[in-house]
């Protein structure tokens, strides 16, 4: 979606008032979809052509090419260039076929099978066939180096390679999100040579499918794509079904919003990801610059605690954070309208996004009732409680952060802020969880899924940070997975999510949250956000 003049403005008043807002507290009392498309270029008349280079500048670096051994945005968006899907979403978000052009699932839930298009070939040269799909399955549930994400792959109890273009997955119980699963790029297909690249494969050299080779990567630099002139497209949303138009794509790691923002203006950089939001409405009136906004991102932007000691053991400390924040004026202040306030556990766009219903069993600001609570467990003017609350760079997080510090501070909750890289804060977090003494801990995170099995992988014990765990939760999740009928599933993810809530163990924020805004230089004809913020290049010709 294109950024308008009047929303652009309401978003400028709002972050310029910012620091007037935060600071306020200290001295009174109280103070207060459709996918990314190309919005109409300034091209002066130029024709686009194919062939050149694009430079796609970003806050941060990727920690791995390898798809099994990451989970960050930073990781994904570019492997997803490299590597191709079994299945792919289409712009509305539905599952459609990709390198397989058909699949089955049985009655019974417990078999799924997948038919190849044929003429797929690797980056390497050798045929993409079953035998590959085999080998990323396998790998990817392995025992000995499981990927970082093998709960998403499900129940899998063996992967038959039944010819050349058939593969079928067999199951110990049936798995609702698998066929979904399959469209993500965690699901990404490995071509099977890649196991004779030993620890350099996803670091110095990677082979799949998809319509980007890797050239090079220098950590914290850059990485070097460059197009695969045999590749071949079957579902990504985008009207190329060939080989990219550039021949070169580069991926800066940049920092600072402003240093990516200026490279953009003097054309050192084509494409950035986060423009300064305070610079949007300069952005927008300048003709050499077009602005997107991603929708339908997936992404949930939440507080989880740290339970394994106090005082977030405590449900009542966790319900006193819940009810001392005011999320729509942390958005207001920070955001405008450029997100949205988020009431449930799964994302908007997502099976059991439902603003009301979530709404019922979550948390409204209420101080009052905040410092009942704290009071309960023996805090109060004289004695407030002191915690860490922690988030990763970028996304104006940190801004939002200190807008709830100040609001916290109103009721009685000190908070020390810590501010890290997306990689250390995931570590940091089920490092906290796993240590019962030192200070209390919270943190602002966000992911990123297109199904409601995201709360299976990071509730059901050991959850992916060790946090929050019950044998009635678990329970819960093990029903939203299980079962295989839409309506029947749909009940079992209100009833988890109706237990997160009420709970406090996953306090919803808002949506989206990392990585969805984009400025491009008008030259760049075609560029396209796809579903779950997917940046599409395919299309992309530069004007001369």
């Amino acid at each position: 979606m294109v950024l308008t003049s009047k929303r652009l403005q309401k978003l400028y008043r709002r972050t310029g008032r910012y620091w007037a807002c935060l600071l306020l507290p200290l001295l009174v009392t109280a103070c207060d979809g459709e996918s990314g498309s190309n919005p109409a270029a300034t091209t002066g008349g130029g024709t686009p052509q194919e062939g050149g280079s694009l430079v796609w500048a970003r806050y941060g670096d990727a920690d791995s090419l390898d798809p099994q051994r990451t989970t960050t945005t930073l990781s994904w968006q570019v492997f997803d260039q490299i590597y191709d899907t079994l299945l792919a979403f289409d712009d509305n978000g539905e599952v459609v076929p990709n390198l397989a052009k058909e699949w089955t699932v049985s009655e019974d839930g417990l078999t799924a099978t997948f038919v190849l298009n044929e003429g797929i070939t690797c980056h390497d040269g050798t045929p993409f066939d079953a035998n590959d799909v085999k080998y990323t399955a396998e790998r990817a549930i392995s025992e000995d180096n499981p990927s970082v994400t093998k709960g998403a792959w499900g129940p899998i109890a063996s992967v038959e390679a039944v010819d050349s273009q058939t593969v079928q997955f067999n199951f110990s119980e049936p798995f609702g999100a698998f066929v979904s699963f399959m469209a993500d790029p965690f699901s990404s297909q490995i071509c099977d040579s890649a196991e004779e690249l030993g620890d350099d494969f996803g670091v110095s050299a990677a082979v799949g499918t998809g319509p980007w080779k890797l050239v090079s990567w220098t950590k914290g630099d850059e990485i070097v794509l460059e197009k695969n002139a045999d590749y071949q497209n079957f579902g990504r949303p985008i009207e190329n079904d060939g080989a990219p138009y550039l021949d070169q794509l580069i991926v800066k790691q940049i920092p600072e919003p402003q240093t990516r923002l200026a490279g953009l203006q003097t054309g050192e950089i084509q494409v950035i990801a986060e423009p300064p939001l305070e610079e949007l409405e300069a952005i927008e009136a300048d003709e050499g610059l077009n602005n997107y906004i991603a929708e339908k991102t997936g992404q949930n932007v939440f507080f989880e605690f740290t339970t394994s000691r106090p005082p977030f053991d405590d449900i009542r400390a966790r319900q006193a954070v819940a009810y001392a924040i005011d999320p729509e004026a942390a958005i207001d202040i920070v955001f405008g309208d450029v997100v949205k306030r988020e009431k449930c556990t799964v994302a908007r766009g997502v099976m059991g996004n439902d603003q009301g219903f979530c709404a019922e069993h979550g948390y409204s600001h209420d101080p009052e009732r905040a410092q009942e609570l704290l009071a309960e467990l023996g805090y109060g003017p004289e004695n407030p409680l002191t915690v860490t609350m922690m988030t990763w760079v970028g996304g104006n997080r940190e801004r939002m952060v200190q807008v709830f510090q100040n609001q916290l501070k109103q009721v009685g909750i000190e908070t020390e802020i810590e501010t890290m890289d997306i990689g250390t804060l995931n570590a940091r977090v089920k490092q906290e969880n796993e240590n019962d003494s030192g200070q209390g801990t919270f943190d602002m995170m966000g992911w990123a899924w297109y199904d409601p099995d995201i709360l299976h992988q990071l509730w059901h014990s050991p959850g992916a940070y060790s946090g929050y765990q019950s044998a009635e939760l678990d329970a819960l999740l093990d029903d939203t997975r299980t079962t295989v009928d839409s309506d029947a599933r749909l009940a079992a993810v209100q009833e988890a999510q109706q237990y997160l809530l009420e709970n406090a163990v996953h306090v919803p924020l808002y949506t989206p949250g990392w990585l969805w805004i984009y400025t491009t230089r008008s030259e760049v004809d075609g560029f396209k956000i796809g579903p779950f913020d997917r940046p599409l290049f395919n299309d992309v010709k530069l004007v001369s």
